[in-house]
Formats: C-alpha cells, sequence, structure tokens
C-alpha cells in the first residue's frame, strides 16, 4: 500500500490566473494523489467552500476568493526527474510579453509529455521558469512539425485565445512539400477525419465520413518534376489534418513516417531530408489583452530551405 500524507485543513486566495477556471478542475490540478471521487465527495458535502461558502462543482473561481479545503489524505508522489535545461527554446522565442510566448519549435520535440516522452516543451520551459504563475500550451504541433508555437502566461489569455480558435478566427498557416505534381493553384479540401487507435496504441486519423468536419486550403507555391510545395492554411483544426488530407489525395509529405510513402522517405534520406517536410510558419491572432490583430512568423529551418536548394 502506497504512504499517504495527510494536508490538513488549508485556506488561501485564488490568484489573478486562476480566475475564471472551474472549482473542480482546479481542485483535481493542486491535489495531486487524491482520488478524483474524493475530490467531487468532498465538494458535494459541502467541505470545500468558497468564501465561507458551499458551492458545486461548476462553480467558476474568480480573483480574491478565499478557499477553504478540509483535511485529505494524498499518495506520496515518487520524485521525478526534473526536465532538462535546453537552452534552444530560449533562443527560439518569437514574441513575449505578459499574456503569451511564441517560440519556433523544432522539429523531433514534443509539445507535452507522453506516449513515451518524459519531458516536452511545456514541461521544459516551466522547468526554466519556475517564477512562471501560470503557463499553458494554447494549441499543439505533431512532434516533426517545426514553427510557430503558442503559449498563454495567464488563463485569461488562454481563455480568450481559445474562444478564438473555436470561432475559427485564428489563422494558421503552414508550408509543407509533398510527392507529385499539384494540379491546381488553389484547391479547398474539406474532407471529415476520424481517430483510431492501431493495436499498438499508436494513434491515427483517418478519412471519415462519420467523423469531425476538417477543412484545408492549399496553394501552390513552387513544382518540380517530381515535388510541389505548398502553403496550407487551417480552417479547422483536427489531429494530423494537413498531413491526412494530402495522403489520401495522393499527395504524401516528404519523410512524413505516418502517413507517407516508406520508399520515398529512404531516399530523400539519403538526399539528405532527414524530418517531415512540414512547417508552421505563420499565426494570426487578435491579442487576448490589446485587442489588436497580431501575426507571427517563423522562418523556414535552415535544413528544410538547403533541402529546397538541392531540388533546384
Amino acid at each position: 500500500m502506497k504512504d499517504l500524507g495527510k494536508i490538513s485543513v488549508s485556506r488561501h486566495q485564488i490568484a489573478a490566473e486562476a480566475g475564471g477556471q472551474r472549482i473542480d478542475n482546479y481542485l483535481l490540478k493542486i491535489l495531486k494523489g487524491v482520488p478524483k471521487s474524493h475530490v467531487y465527495r468532498i465538494l458535494r458535502s459541502g467541505e470545500v467552500r468558497i468564501n465561507s461558502g458551499r458551492v458545486g462543482p461548476d462553480y467558476r473561481l474568480q480573483p480574491g476568493d478565499e478557499l477553504r479545503l478540509p483535511p485529505v489524505r494524498v499518495a506520496e508522489r515518487p520524485q521525478r526527474r526534473a526536465p532538462p535545461l535546453n537552452a534552444q527554446l530560449e533562443q527560439a522565442i518569437l514574441f513575449e510579453d505578459e499574456h503569451l510566448l511564441a517560440l519556433n519549435k523544432p522539429s523531433g520535440l514534443a509539445v507535452h509529455g507522453g506516449s513515451g516522452v518524459s519531458f516536452g516543451v511545456i514541461e521544459q520551459l516551466r522547468a526554466q521558469r519556475p517564477q512562471a504563475r501560470f503557463l499553458e500550451l494554447v494549441h499543439r504541433l505533431d512532434r516533426d512539425t517545426s514553427g510557430v508555437l503558442l503559449l498563454a502566461k495567464k488563463r485569461s489569455a488562454l481563455t480568450a485565445l481559445h474562444g478564438e480558435l473555436r470561432a475559427g478566427r485564428v489563422k494558421k498557416y503552414y508550408l509543407t512539400l509533398v510527392k507529385g505534381k499539384w494540379r491546381s493553384q488553389r484547391q479547398s479540401v474539406r474532407l471529415s477525419l476520424h481517430k483510431y487507435l492501431l493495436a499498438s496504441g499508436e494513434r491515427r486519423v483517418a478519412v471519415n465520413a462519420a467523423g469531425q468536419e476538417a477543412h484545408t486550403v492549399f496553394e501552390l507555391e513552387q513544382a518540380w518534376r517530381e515535388f510541389s510545395l505548398l502553403h496550407a492554411e487551417l480552417k479547422t483544426g483536427r489531429t494530423h489534418q494537413i498531413r491526412v488530407h494530402l495522403a489520401y489525395l495522393g499527395f504524401p509529405i516528404a519523410g512524413d513516417d505516418k502517413y507517407g510513402d516508406p520508399e520515398l522517405n529512404k531516399r530523400l534520406a539519403r538526399a539528405g531530408l532527414k524530418r517531415m517536410f512540414l512547417h508552421a510558419g505563420s499565426i494570426g491572432f487578435k491579442h487576448p489583452a490589446t485587442g489588436s490583430m497580431l501575426t507571427l512568423d517563423a522562418p523556414l529551418p535552415d535544413e528544410l530551405q538547403a533541402f529546397l536548394r538541392t531540388l533546384d
């Protein structure tokens, strides 16, 4: 049986960064090691108080609220290895103010830990910025995709940007190299996508009419005998959306090890392309605090520029 540590009655004020968050989600975050069922039990029983009054699990915290927690027992958590310092992340910052942080994420770096990855961008940045009271991903990029990654430094910024994403008002543009000759200058692709798991537990996505609506607009930037360089604008933000749309249309992304052409990828690796050619080049959105439009651009990585020169 795991050793249990006891947390006595505690009282503290809710910081501005937690304003707007549901109290059940807040408690699940701060009471690590406490069973979820127990968290909801102490909420329902009224043992958790806000400003001396009972609240339901859907209550949204306000800055300055006084939270009273009853005594609870938590499992002693084993010491976790600290994320390694990554100077490359600080050097990759494109924009930062008191609300937001944007960086040009390198290819090969996961945005968060899990699925065999101990530490991702978010864990490493939190470790490198211990003074940061709040730091969360606004959206995600695949591990092998490089480019603009946006993080929120305040909960109010995160909430506002998630609202903009749901409304389709955040503009995200990618650059990708695909196998084959693209047939039109501009093509709008609407193909629904369905997520599923392989027997190994690996996540995959396929075009399926029963899936979620997915919309991508592609524009031809440059063409070669075997390849086409495309701009892709995401109108929706589904998992692996660009990769699956292109593979389904018969234009797999160069270097894509999930949905691409394995034989082509081997040939490209010998020619110098050792990663997937997909780069999140630009993101445009309304700043959550000022309301002004902000566009952030990430230059194409050197290794991708070098490979394009070999095609010329």
